[in-house]
């Protein structure tokens, strides 16, 4: 069973701006009101947000934001409780902008808000073992029709294949330009599409005749591909990071994003990602581990150990060479996991 420690949670941190007058004069009069605040909440919990006043300005108003939305005024310098239910998972930064007696300044603090529930352990078995390339160093890993769609990665190794998952063999296969490193892939609507690593683009393939049909840049230019999925209509990305950012499929703009946490540790590396009854499954990069995230707030709902699969490959493993595919087959009803240049896969059954 994996234990998670608990991190150290980050100190409140206060800063004051002052804004309009003298600044020497307006620095550091208000803050806000850390006294009843915790050092981390989850979303069943609320908030109490107030200034503190410790030379007794007259204050007209506050506003407050949270990670830079608005979410409310405060008038004399009522207290406001706000709940955080809706809120975004992680590093949480409140912002105050008082006005008091014709000037106005700002302060901020910052939380942690945490999921709600620990995640709970699943048990699997193994159902079948079949033979799997031991040269294919596996991001994406997603059944289409019957077959398996696997995207492999390495600078002048990368490729694009169909293969029959029972026997190993490789039924059709694109090599990668050299110059790609390729990453996750998924299949939404008869079209493949596969992330490359550092060169930030997005191809786009007919899943069918598997040709190349377009090439779309990501949404920002230091932004990295990693794993992804799909939900039937828009598409799931990592990027290394706890951060999954949910995609446009035709422009590869970020729609939102979640970030994924468990009651105590938020969880990044997130790499290949699949799509199974409404929630997301996910290799932790390095970690012989499945977490199963609500894609709606980013909690880790479940884990499975699978620290044992790599002890029944048969080739000796190098580092990197890590537990990375989750393909999961509507037919069966099972799930299909491998990793990196493994020589075996392993049909699998998850249970409570």
């Amino acid at each position: 069973m994996f234990k998670y420690k608990a991190l150290s949670f980050i100190g409140l941190t206060i800063i004051s701006i002052s804004c309009g007058g003298d600044k020497n004069d307006e620095k550091n009069i208000f803050s806000i009101d850390t006294s009843a605040m915790m050092q981390a909440y989850n979303p069943s919990q609320s908030v109490d947000l107030g200034i503190k006043n410790e030379k007794e300005k007259i204050i007209d108003s506050v506003i407050y934001y949270i990670n830079d939305v608005n979410i409310g005024k405060s008038v004399k310098n009522e207290k406001i409780n706000f709940p955080l239910e809706n809120q975004k998972l992680g590093y949480t930064r409140i912002k105050a902008l008082i006005y008091s007696e014709g000037k106005n300044s700002e302060t901020e603090t910052n939380f942690i808000i945490y999921a709600k529930d620990a995640p709970e352990l699943l048990d699997y078995k193994i159902v079948n073992t079949f033979n799997h390339d031991g040269n294919s160093y596996t991001q994406g890993y997603e059944f289409y029709e019957g077959n398996l769609i696997e995207g492999s990665g390495q600078y002048g190794k990368s490729s694009l294949r169909k293969t029959d998952y029972k026997t190993g063999n490789v039924l059709e296969k694109i090599d990668i330009d050299k110059q790609y490193f390729g990453e996750g892939i998924t299949v939404l609507k008869d079209k493949i599409y596969q992330l490359t690593w550092n060169e930030n683009k997005a191809f786009v393939y007919d899943a069918k005749t598997f040709k190349l049909e377009k090439t779309i840049p990501y949404f920002r230019k230091d932004l990295v591909g990693w794993g992804l999925t799909n939900d039937g209509t828009n598409l799931y990305m990592s990027d290394g990071s706890e951060k999954i950012y949910i995609i446009n499929p035709e422009t590869f703009e970020m729609i939102d994003y979640i970030n994924v946490y468990t009651n105590a540790n938020k969880i990044d590396s997130i790499n290949e990602m699949e799509w199974i009854d409404g929630k997301i499954w996910a290799n932790k990069y390095e970690k012989d581990m499945i977490v199963k995230i609500d894609p709606k707030t980013g909690a880790v709902e479940n884990i499975i150990n699978l620290s044992e699969l790599k002890t029944k490959v048969t080739k000796t493993l190098q580092q990197g060479e890590v537990l990375n595919g989750i393909a999961y087959n509507p037919q069966t009803k099972t799930i299909l996991v491998t990793g990196k240049n493994w020589d075996k896969s392993f049909e699998i059954s998850v249970e409570k």
